[in-house]
């Protein structure tokens, strides 16, 4: 199975705060993010005062394959916004699994479901 890894799910196990060994596999194998998934997780303010754990972040994020917004997407996403009325970033990334048939990584499961997208969530500690 692919999966796309939702960004709250980058942002716990960048943090530790995962307890799930599924993600290790997930991780390992199938690390994929789309482009809003980068730019939410790069630009957390947590990262604007602490230089270093922003260079670690860029670090942990280079090994992901990132799915770029193309046409084909831009366009699922707006039919999404338009029938649920769905936030831009969930949006893009429900659509970018829907184009690409990756099932979603995340704890957010009720946002993604109601948009007809597979899901798959992971235990925190």
């Amino acid at each position: 199975m692919n999966y796309l890894v939702d960004t709250n799910i980058v942002i716990y196990y960048f943090n530790g705060l995962t307890d799930d060994e599924a993600i290790h596999t997930i991780l390992a194998n199938s690390f994929q993010i789309s482009i809003i998934t980068k730019i939410e997780f790069l630009g957390w303010g947590q990262f604007a005062s602490n230089l270093e754990s922003h260079a670690k972040a860029r670090a942990f994020i280079s090994h992901a394959k990132i799915v770029d917004l193309q046409g084909v997407i831009a366009e699922q996403a707006i039919l999404l916004r338009q029938q649920f009325k769905t936030k831009t970033p969930d949006a893009i990334i429900a659509a970018t699994a829907l184009v690409n048939d990756l099932t979603v990584v995340t704890n957010n499961t009720a946002d993604f479901s109601r948009l007809g997208v597979k899901t798959l969530t992971i235990n925190l500690k």
